[in-house]
């Protein structure tokens, strides 16, 4: 073959384009895998009691969202804003566990991505039909490349970024640093401002890693069920087999700071929209 020729083939392929499907957006960081202590220690304040025991937990690289998923965001997958507090970059809210979970299929389907999640939607309890008691089967493919919701411990893993107060921001946390309720600040702090609302993403200053209101502004669903840790080492853990309430993590507008905390928990049903409920998205890496 003339080599003239061999050398124009080897720079068009070269030039091919990555298929955009493999390639996660801006508004994504890339979060390297480690190990870390999740929890809170005996001697935090204003710990609950299922923030322990610590334990180590090795978590593998995965992509997070940089900011929670916008009003915008939402009404271009779903076609729907259901929040209450409109703002087209603030935060979608009024989104129940199973709302985050349909719009992570649907945004991959439309990237071209292998969904994360099969969802069976005639599992319903017959004898309670009241939508907050809503029952889907979920199942996660571990292995797609689609959007899902990060697991407790990825979230707490990106929520630390490499520190062990009771925030990324150190033992305190202000309300020029995050949205929650400053009339309730952590640990004798001075009081704060009460917005009453949540606030655009990226208002704030980022964590070390890169990551925007991981405390407060709304408290976000992750994949687990609340159950109880183990005391001992875990590696990527996806939480309890069942449950009656799905993790939500971060706090929000509306809570005081303890509630904002990197190691606290909350949990809800999956089926229940508050104005207080957002989510954020991940993706394998």
């Amino acid at each position: 073959m003339n080599k003239t020729i061999f050398a124009a083939i080897i720079l068009a392929f070269t030039l091919l384009p990555t298929l955009p499907a493999q390639i996660p957006p801006d508004d994504m960081v890339l979060i390297k895998g480690g190990t870390f202590t999740m929890g809170s220690p005996a001697n935090e304040p204003k710990r609950d009691d299922d923030e322990g025991p610590q334990h180590q937990v090795t978590v593998s690289s995965f992509y997070m969202g940089k900011y929670e998923v916008t009003q915008k965001e939402y009404q271009e997958v779903m076609g729907t804003n259901p929040s209450d507090i409109k703002w087209a970059n603030s935060p979608v809210e009024n989104v129940s566990w199973y709302d985050a979970i349909e719009y992570c299929n649907k945004r991959s389907q439309l990237e071209g991505l292998t969904p994360a999640y099969t969802i069976d939607k005639n599992h319903i309890d017959t004898n309670n039909k009241n939508e907050r008691d809503m029952k889907w089967t979920v199942i996660w493919d571990k292995k797609a490349n689609g959007y899902r919701l990060p697991t407790e411990a990825e979230w707490e893993y990106a929520c630390r970024a490499g520190t062990v107060k009771p925030f990324s921001t150190g033992k305190n946390i202000t309300t020029k640093q995050a949205n929650y309720d400053g009339n309730g600040p952590y640990n004798n702090k001075s009081k704060g401002i009460y917005r009453g609302r949540t606030t655009p993403v990226g208002s704030f200053p980022p964590n070390p890693w890169g990551l925007y209101d991981m405390h407060g502004n709304v408290f976000e669903w992750c994949w687990d069920w609340l159950g109880n840790y183990s005391s001992g080492p875990q590696a990527d853990p996806i939480g309890a087999v069942s449950g009656s309430g799905r993790v939500g993590r971060g706090g929000g507008w509306d809570a005081s700071a303890r509630y904002a905390r990197s190691a606290n928990r909350g949990s809800s049903t999956p089926s229940i929209r508050s104005i207080y409920l957002g989510f954020r998205v991940a993706r394998n890496n």
